[in-house]
């Protein structure tokens, strides 16, 4: 019989098998990449050889990784998280337990650097839109920094020809809903359970309070400010706040404007035109649009960006296929 199994010192069949199959694992190590060794995949966990894995990924227990994913080095995947479908994760993203991202629908979900996924939040599935047509592309893109936190739900374009945008440094804290073909821009803080219909368009710099719902195709203006549990059906213009059951204009984001650098000069600037806009005291300024057109021909406030930027915001929500501005009230204080 082979030496293989029966040496000269007369070892028992076991002990030789046993070196046998050592000898076999350790010349696989040797021809591993140093690539892949700086990976860690829990043996429970379920990864289809095709997916395509950075350097120094991290899939914890009972995990899900479909045949079309790509993840960036450094990835983190605690327990029980999932990845299907056509989806592209960038450098160090963590996914907590239960977080979903992707669906195994056509079209694809992007994903960029450093974001992090809260505990069982389902992001890039299918649209509740009726108007999606099944086998059709849809798409859902987010950059970079995001903090998308516990229980969010972020859903794919309703068709080939949109797709949903989240930007970069936002923060969108837990059970939020932004809905198919939503865009939403940089540095923005929406609070728990701040709820977005499809087509909602978020600027930069705007915050939500909690418990807050917008209708579909409204825009939501840079620097702005939403009161909790205010329900928002129409277009909320850059550096205001509203709140209320129907939304209604409430002023200026005083703080806000402040906390992000605007000077003292501006400020003043804005709570000028504002109140030529809002609160006149001629009762010959006219409609609307004349003041708007007084307050861009006036020798001061017209020489600032802020305002002229303002201005265009509300003006532009008066277009044939927007909605409108929330309601003003008078008795505002800015």
């Amino acid at each position: 019989m082979s030496s293989l199994f029966f040496s000269s010192s007369r070892r028992p069949l076991s002990v030789a098998l046993r070196r046998f199959s050592l000898c076999r694992f350790s010349s696989i190590v040797t021809y591993a990449t140093e690539e892949e060794k700086s990976r860690f995949i829990h043996p429970s966990s379920v990864v289809h050889p095709n997916a395509i894995l950075g350097e120094g990924v991290s899939i914890g227990s009972f995990c899900t990784i479909g045949p079309f994913a790509k993840l960036g080095r450094a990835c983190q995947l605690y327990p029980g998280s999932h990845i299907f479908g056509n989806t592209e994760l960038g450098d160090n993203c963590i996914l907590m337990t239960g977080a979903v991202i992707g669906d195994d629908l056509p079209g694809h979900t992007v994903v960029g650097r450093n974001n992090v996924f809260g505990h069982h939040a389902v992001i890039g599935i299918k649209c509740q839109d009726m108007k999606y047509k099944f086998g059709n592309e849809c798409f859902l893109e987010i950059g970079d920094n995001n903090e998308i936190r516990e229980h969010v739900s972020i859903h794919r374009s309703s068709t080939p020809s949109d797709k949903t945008v989240i930007g970069d440094n936002n923060l969108i804290m837990g059970s939020c809903h932004i809905a198919h073909d939503c865009k939403v821009g940089n540095n923005n803080i929406l609070a728990n359970s701040t709820l977005l219909a499809g087509h909602v368009v978020v600027e930069d710099y705007a915050h939500t309070a909690g418990g807050i719902v917008v209708h579909q195709f409204c825009r939501i203006g840079s620097y702005s400010f939403i009161g909790g549990g205010s329900v928002v059906s129409q277009d909320v213009p850059k550096y205001i706040i509203v709140s209320g059951e129907r939304a209604e204009l409430r002023g200026l984001n005083l703080e806000g404007l402040r906390r992000h650098g605007f000077s003292a000069v501006e400020i003043k600037s804005l709570r000028a035109a504002y109140r030529k806009i809002f609160i006149p005291t001629d009762t010959s300024s006219g409609n609307i649009e004349d003041r708007l057109s007084q307050v861009e021909q006036h020798e001061d406030l017209g020489l600032f960006p802020a305002v002229s930027s303002m201005v265009q915001s509300i003006r532009d929500s008066f277009a044939e296929n927007r909605r409108g501005i929330c309601k003003f009230r008078s008795w505002s204080g800015s």
